[in-house]
């Protein structure tokens, strides 16, 4: 099988592909959905929150917003991840909603001050610090477009930051929780079909042992397998890719899955090249990996709390941050600094281990 031996020619050409856009199934002609087609007919107004792919998010909205170009910037973000686009015209959409509703127009009317204020409006809303952190940029990178296509003389976002506040993080789960979810299952999988139980496994392992995103997970193909070294390569970001190492139990799981289980799970349409696949055949997505750990997990949890989990116990392990921010994907090493932290505890251990009156 080309997955158990390294990466298949046609791996590696139907990867590309799909990441380089030689496919029509891609983010910009994605149907929009039922609610969305019916609020064009009936003339309601569809609120920004419910915006879906990319592009879509720019051509839902009101009618008269075509001052905003919010299709035409979906179009002009060709360098970022689908996900990434998705975010920042959701984001986008949602300060021009709340724009519109204060009487402006067009951008033109836009100044420091107010998106200042929005700023501080979302903050009153209890959005997380990350969350308005991201916001900020992806109105940075609005603003800074109009300006360089001509559409404004000057770019009020320029240099725009979220206010500053404490970071919500993830909660770390602990090594006897990580342990639990993979070696103990529970009651609530006793009735789980063991092809679903040999993809949940390896489904786990990968994210836990390897600190991949979800996107990057739901959207490994055959090709980016080798089982043999040991070794998944990963597209991350912006399409950067990484090699990144799978340890024996997180390769023992996914041959399992592999060799075992996910045939059960192949229907008519099934994508070829696809790792994982949900009961229904598709494409495994993030939702249905937030359900399988919501069946596995003895504790509340979410997805990315597995990669969070994945670099502190690297770092409580006595790893170079530089060697975690490689195996995370991060282009910056503050990103790691941020996104990582260690546990009191170990702290303390360190200190009582190494200090010399301790």
């Amino acid at each position: 099988m080309a997955w158990s031996s390294g990466r298949s020619s046609w791996g590696c050409a139907s990867t590309w592909a799909r990441r380089h856009g030689s496919s029509s199934a891609g983010c910009a002609t994605a149907a929009p959905s039922r609610s969305i087609r019916d609020s064009r007919q009936d003339g309601a107004r569809t609120a920004p929150y419910r915006c879906i792919r990319g592009i879509e998010a720019g051509r839902h909205y009101r009618r008269w917003s075509v001052a905003w170009q919010l299709e035409s910037f979906s179009r002009s973000l060709t360098g970022a991840a689908p996900g990434t686009v998705e975010a920042y015209a959701r984001d986008v959409a949602a300060f021009t909603e709340w724009a519109e509703r204060g009487g402006l127009r067009a951008p033109d009317a836009v100044d420091r001050m107010l998106l200042r204020r929005y700023l501080a409006y979302l903050g009153t809303r209890r959005y997380a610090r990350n969350t308005i952190a991201r916001k900020a940029a992806a109105l940075r990178r609005y603003f800074d477009w109009l300006r360089r296509s001509g559409s404004l003389a000057s770019d009020p976002a320029r240099r725009l930051s979220a206010p500053a506040g404490e970071d919500r993080l993830p909660r770390v789960l602990t090594r006897t929780e990580i342990e639990a979810m993979l070696d103990t299952p529970g009651p609530r999988t006793d009735d789980v079909p063991d092809a679903v139980r040999r993809r949940d496994d390896a489904v786990l392992e990968l994210l836990y042992g390897s600190g991949l995103r979800v996107s990057e997970l739901t959207g490994l193909d055959l090709g980016d397998l080798d089982l043999a070294s040991g070794i998944v390569v990963v597209w991350g970001k912006g399409s950067k890719q990484r090699r990144v190492p799978m340890h024996a139990a997180c390769v023992d799981a996914l041959r399992g899955w592999l060799e075992h289980g996910r045939e059960a799970l192949v229907r008519p349409g099934s994508p070829a090249d696809a790792i994982f696949l949900n009961a229904r055949g598709n494409r495994l997505g993030p939702r249905d990996v937030r359900r399988i750990l919501d069946r596995r997990s003895g504790v509340p949890t979410h997805p990315h709390a597995l990669r969070h989990s994945f670099a502190t116990h690297l770092l409580d392990g006595g790893a170079d941050l530089r060697v975690v921010q490689e195996l995370l994907g991060h282009a910056s090493l503050e990103t790691t600094q941020v996104y990582t932290h260690v546990s009191k505890d170990h702290l303390v251990t360190v200190y009582e281990k190494t200090h010399p009156r301790a």
